[in-house]
């Protein structure tokens, strides 16, 4: 993973973890032991996701996250 996804993929958790008011721990296993969000959307998508603003991307990880089963 290079510089810019890796830094992307931290935004990505720490700004749900703060939607949701909880550590970024818990979202970064949420989107890796509990689901492959990270490894199989974040990453793959970061073309895309990364042009998007903030509000847009967490809104879209959320969605996400239900449709995979993931509670937070």
């Amino acid at each position: 993973m290079d510089n810019e996804k890796m830094e992307f993929a931290i935004f990505c958790i720490e700004n749900v973890a703060a939607r949701f008011h909880v550590d970024a721990a818990v979202v970064y296993d949420a989107f890796t032991r509990e689901s492959d969000i990270l490894d199989g959307y974040i990453l793959p998508c970061y073309n895309v996701l990364h042009t998007q603003g903030k509000d847009y991307i967490v809104n879209d990880l959320i969605d996400m996250m239900k449709e995979k089963g993931v509670l937070i």
